[in-house]
């Protein structure tokens, strides 16, 4: 069973999605949380698979949160909620540590999903969707970088495979896609993303995406 935390300080919300979770036969809604230092707490005492976490929210924040709970270094994975995508915060969240965002309008069928990508250590990275709003915020001077993509020759012990696949984590392929487009074995695609992760010093390929668009490896477009 995939364990699932759900922060959101509308009520309507969390027992909403509770209902849709809920009748997952492999999902399972261990709590809920009402603020962000609530889910930090909850995060800590349940250990769940998954957070569903709303990003404006009393008393922290869901991106502060997310900071907390990845800095935890536990298994925990952070699935963010917003009512639009092209968010700023968003991006701010996915640079956190979260492992993708949905929106709040998602079918019970995506957010089921959505849920099972994340827990399965996915990114959940539409490229029509997340490629598009992790450029329109990398284009920013005054975006603050991760402290890798700080380095311009951050990527420079990546291998040249490595740095291939990292650009097609970014374009939002799956280690499947990425393996079938590069003739390879999916174990070895997952083999590079865990070099690449360990090399940049990365908790994640959501940040290893972030990564490629703050270090110019992917252009806008």
């Amino acid at each position: 069973m995939i364990k699932v935390l759900i922060a959101d300080d509308q009520m309507m919300v969390r027992e909403g999605f509770s209902v849709l979770l809920g009748a997952m036969p492999d999902i399972e809604v261990v709590g809920e949380a009402v603020n962000g230092v609530e889910a930090v707490a909850r995060v800590r005492d349940l250990n769940p698979d998954v957070v569903l976490m709303d990003i404006r929210m009393p008393e922290m924040n869901g991106i502060d949160a997310t900071r907390e709970i990845a800095a935890a270094a536990t298994a925990t994975k952070v699935l963010v909620l917003t009512t639009f995508d092209l968010d700023e915060y968003v991006y701010e969240a996915l640079r956190a540590g979260a492992s993708g965002f949905l929106l709040k309008d998602a079918s019970a069928r995506q957010l089921a999903d959505g849920v099972r990508v994340v827990a399965a250590g996915e990114a959940l990275l539409a490229p029509s969707v997340t490629r598009r709003l992790i450029t329109e915020f990398s284009k920013l001077s005054d975006t603050p970088r991760l402290p890798a993509a700080q380095n311009p020759g951050a990527y420079g012990e990546l291998t040249d495979r490595e740095t291939e696949v990292l650009v097609l984590i970014a374009q939002g392929l799956s280690n499947a896609e990425i393996a079938e487009r590069l003739v390879v074995a999916e174990s070895t695609i997952k083999t590079h993303v865990s070099r690449i992760l360990v090399k940049l010093g990365l908790r994640d390929r959501t940040q290893a995406a972030v990564f490629a668009y703050e270090a110019r490896l992917v252009t806008p477009g």
